[in-house]
């Protein structure tokens, strides 16, 4: 997320957190071919940031693949995405031949229980990414790297050879850990670390990696980190994509220093579009450019009655104990989680903002949100991958193209 709409400590939690406030077929409405990729293809080049200002009006749209088992929906009836290399290459292929921009995979490291053992078996994000990176040829390829968990040299040897792999598509969504018991089970969750300490720490980390791609030998004495005559060659031939998720004022100002793009969340279109404009302008405090997303489910059938009681089938298998373990794993205590999963109604299967509908409405919808919010990009979530990537692609992304362009 990877890490909702995005995110805040470059905050994975916030991606199932905060979502806008739902209107009936909308979660925003009332505010709210197959291609292997050859070896001496040519590298793309990084967009500058003038590149990015004189393309501001296109927008971007991809994929949140499907790295854990069950997707991004906590319900028994929903479809149930395996958390398997086949899945997920299928679902990179369809993005990429319907011309998606981007696919991106979260880094997860235990999951939350319930009937659906939800998230409870994973992939690892930068070895299933560049996988991909060779099975693809178009899309850009974003892995998430947890700073409390890789060293900098680590990630910036990984990284760079990703990028070579790739030809010049990967990308580094960095996150810093919030989920306090999937770091504890390895020794790894420091519970004094505060919030912005944890940026601290993560701003430390991306410098010693920043160096370490562009420097022969790095040393480093910091508060987190020790670098000592340190290599790292080759250096990438292009820098990767930084991304960065985060609402906070900390993680808005990361982001506007250090990213190339920014995942936010909020608790409305008004609140999402002030934290879209606040991250655009300290950009450019810095002369920087940086584009902002976030992430939406979609709901997709061919009329928008098919499509509402689609979503409402998924809503009727909430599976709350999973629901309750998720809310445990942000720290709040496991009685007050239950208490809270035991009330909860169906809308909240769905771990993001959703939009339901048929082809012309879920292109309202979304028309609506990135303009009201004033988004850069969308991540799309799907319940059903293999389902639903091709008819959004013929139905919907051909629409979006021409309203954005």
């Amino acid at each position: 997320m990877p890490e909702t709409l995005g995110s805040g400590s470059v905050d994975e939690r916030q991606q199932c957190r905060h979502r806008h406030r739902r209107a009936r077929g909308s979660s925003f409405v009332s505010e709210r071919t197959e291609r292997r990729a050859n070896h001496d293809r040519p590298r793309r080049a990084r967009r500058t940031d003038l590149d990015r200002d004189m393309s501001a009006a296109a927008k971007e749209f991809g994929v949140f693949l499907p790295i854990g088992n069950g997707g991004w929906m906590i319900s028994r009836s929903a479809p149930h995405p395996e958390a398997t290399y086949a899945y997920n290459r299928r679902v990179a292929l369809d993005a990429e031949a319907i011309g998606l921009d981007f696919i991106m995979s979260m880094a997860k490291w235990k999951g939350f229980g319930g009937s659906t053992d939800h998230w409870g078996r994973t992939l690892e994000s930068m070895t299933m990414m560049s996988a991909l990176a060779e099975a693809t040829s178009t899309v850009d390829i974003w892995a998430t790297v947890h700073a409390n968990v890789f060293h900098p040299a680590l990630a910036a040897k990984m990284f760079t050879t990703l990028q070579d792999v790739s030809g010049g598509r990967a990308g580094m969504n960095i996150v810093n850990g919030s989920y306090a018991d999937e770091f504890a089970q390895m020794g790894l969750w420091d519970p004094d670390l505060s919030h912005d300490e944890r940026y601290r720490m993560t701003e430390e980390w991306l410098i010693a990696v920043m160096r370490l791609w562009t420097e022969d030998k790095v040393t480093m004495k910091g508060d987190f980190f020790t670098l000592q005559e340190c290599e790292s060659r080759p250096h990438p031939a292009d820098r990767p994509t930084l991304i960065s998720a985060g609402r906070s004022e900390r993680g808005r100002e990361f982001q506007a220093r250090y990213a190339d793009g920014a995942f936010l969340s909020a608790d409305d279109l008004r609140q999402m579009r002030d934290y879209s404009r606040s991250v655009h302008d300290r950009a450019a405090d810095f002369g920087r450019a940086v584009k902002t997303y976030s992430m939406l489910t979609v709901v997709l059938d061919e009329t928008d009655a098919a499509a509402a009681a689609k979503a409402a089938h998924y809503a009727e298998g909430l599976d709350k104990v999973a629901l309750a373990g998720m809310r445990a794993s942000w720290g709040i205590p496991l009685d007050a989680a239950r208490d809270w999963a035991e009330g909860a109604t169906g809308e909240e299967a769905f771990q993001t903002a959703y939009v339901t509908g048929g082809p012309e409405t879920i292109t309202e919808h979304i028309q609506h949100i990135m303009t009201t919010a004033e988004l850069d990009g969308l991540m799309l979530i799907f319940p059903d991958y293999h389902t639903d990537i091709i008819p959004f692609g013929e139905s919907v992304l051909p629409a979006l193209r021409q309203g954005f362009a």
